[in-house]
């Protein structure tokens, strides 16, 4: 460690410099992945609110329905499903049209359809529970709000594209940034190396000090910039759980697992540490590795 601390003292508008990038970069990534985790949470939400409504005859058994209800819930793609009765839909006009008397005497519980409210768990199995309710005998009509779902497909994968290439040209202009600084302190220790050199050093024990330092700076700058946005977030709460009041949980999705975004769970926060740790380090390593192997190669 001492040695280490020696080092950032023999060149510290260089090591300043490696700091501050890798500052900023970290930063401007845990703000990035701590609002996309917030966007992609309530897009999780708003995903699962379009629906298919199917309305069947007004003669069909209940016995039926119930059997189409059963099937949609063991594919195992529903993530709730209601059952309207004709005196439920009923109930329903009536409410709707209670200051109109005479729309009330017009109808009667016999002609109105019994239905079903089917929200999925992801709204790419909208189109498949569509047309497998249109195949079924009893079925009179089904309702599936189509534009939403093309719009939120559409929303999703515009945001997952712009996250990658954001990613990308973060990562590429640090790398690109913090192995010309490294390239810097290099040369001022030019006469060091040489003599290093010709004692018979291996080129890892001389690349040695640099991809320590380089560890050092991204771990010092991933805990200096996850207190911050961590102090930001905890001063925004209140915000957020009254602009949030009335959701469930924000789930966000990785496929293998599942976080809760909000409300702020302890699992949460260390996992974006933990990411923004190995981020740091890991652009740090790669641009002082990049940095030696170009001068030990020559």
């Amino acid at each position: 460690m001492n040695e280490l601390l020696t080092s950032i003292r023999r060149t510290p508008y260089q090591s300043f410099t490696a700091f501050l990038v890798l500052f900023f970069t970290l930063f401007l990534s845990l703000a990035l992945f701590t609002s996309l985790s917030f966007l992609y949470g309530i897009l999780g939400y708003v995903e699962t609110r379009p629906q298919v409504t199917v309305y069947f005859q007004t003669k069909t058994p209940e016995s039926e329905i119930f059997r189409t209800r059963d099937q949609l819930v063991a594919s195992g793609k529903i993530l709730s499903i209601k059952y309207i009765s004709q005196a439920d839909a009923f109930n329903i006009y009536k409410n709707l049209n209670k200051d109109n008397p005479l729309l009330l005497e017009m109808v009667s519980a016999d002609i109105l359809p019994p239905s079903l409210e089917i929200y999925a768990k992801k709204p790419i199995y909208l189109p498949e529970i569509a047309e497998f309710l249109k195949k079924q005998p009893a079925v009179d009509e089904v309702q599936f709000q189509k534009d939403i779902f093309d719009r939120l497909i559409t929303l999703t994968s515009i945001l997952r594209k712009v996250t990658i290439v954001f990613f990308a040209y973060l990562i590429t202009m640090s790398i690109i940034v913090l192995t010309t600084t490294t390239l810097f302190k290099i040369a001022l220790k030019k006469e060091e190396i040489e003599l290093l050199r010709l004692l018979g050093a291996t080129n890892f024990y001389i690349r040695k000090p640099f991809l320590l330092e380089g560890l050092f700076m991204g771990f010092t700058a991933s805990v200096v910039s996850f207190l911050i946005l961590a102090g930001i977030l905890f001063y925004l709460s209140p915000f957020l759980g009254a602009y949030l009041r009335g959701t469930p949980p924000l789930i966000l999705d990785l496929n293998w697992t599942q976080l809760t975004v909000w409300p702020i769970n302890p699992t949460f926060l260390a996992i974006t540490f933990g990411l923004s740790s190995l981020f740091g380090m890991g652009i740090a390593a790669a641009a002082s590795f990049l940095a030696t192997n170009k001068y030990l190669k020559v």
